[in-house]
């Protein structure tokens, strides 16, 4: 069974494709690029998920209409988007 851990920061760059913006996810005393936490989910080695205001989303990966892998969250009717609206990783 996969190790589950809480996404509460990210980084982003400037770029404006929402598919290419994450470059790090982070919770409590840790914090991985996303092309770690995509082969972490792939491997079924983590799962991750993030939480906001009581209700849980579940992290996933998805390909971009390029090919691209990118992390979001199984549609959960919040807006907007669980991921990108997180607080930025500090280190």
């Amino acid at each position: 069974m996969a190790d589950r851990y809480q996404i509460r920061c990210i980084n982003k760059d400037d770029r404006f494709n929402p598919y290419e913006r994450i470059t790090h996810v982070g919770g409590s005393g840790w914090k991985i690029s996303q092309a770690e936490a995509i082969n972490g989910i792939l491997a079924g080695s983590w799962s991750f998920y993030v939480s906001n205001g009581g209700s849980v989303a579940d992290v996933i990966v998805a390909t971009s209409p390029y090919g691209n892998h990118y992390l979001k969250t199984k549609a959960d009717g919040q807006s907007p988007n669980n991921l990108l609206s997180l607080m930025e990783c500090v280190s």
